[in-house]
């Protein structure tokens, strides 16, 4: 085991994520399953990842990120419009709703139903928490890099 995190550490952690206005985002605490991160393969912001370097077994951390260090911030591009007539399988899409999209490739991405509107329904493709300061909170449970996966709930 890893006495501290380092650039390539496996880190087994609770944590949660909490907006501008207090309430909670996130939270592995929720399910009492922890995450896992590896630090260093491109899924951790570098904000997060320095937050987090030299925290060791025990340690607990509050720390807040800006938008473009945590989620990044909203992108118009990843507004997009729809005709009414493209959800007619899909049913009477509600504001607020998150629905699965075909991508390129067969891929497939959330995107939030942001306004219907006669025959236009706009969609935001952005993640939930663009554009947002968030708060988090870390408490790191164990350090090593060889942690498996299957013992956590891998962070993406």
């Amino acid at each position: 085991m890893t006495e501290c995190v380092q650039r390539e550490s496996a880190v087994l952690v609770h944590f949660t994520l909490k907006l501008e206005d207090g309430s909670t985002a996130e939270s592995t605490r929720a399910n009492g399953k922890p995450a896992l991160f590896r630090l260093g393969d491109g899924s951790l912001s570098a904000a997060l990842e320095q937050a987090l370097l030299g925290l060791k077994a025990g340690d607990t951390k509050q720390f807040t990120l800006a938008p473009e260090e945590a989620f990044g911030g909203v992108s118009p591009d990843l507004i997009q419009y729809f005709s009414r007539r493209d959800f007619i399988d899909a049913g009477e899409p509600e504001v607020g709703a998150i629905m699965l999209f075909s991508g390129m490739g067969g891929s497939e991405m959330p995107g939030v139903i942001r306004e219907v509107s006669g025959d236009s329904i706009t969609v935001d493709f952005n993640h939930p928490l663009a554009g947002h300061r968030i708060q988090f909170d870390v408490e790191v449970l164990e350090i090593d890099p060889v942690l498996e996966a299957n013992d956590a709930n891998p962070v993406s």
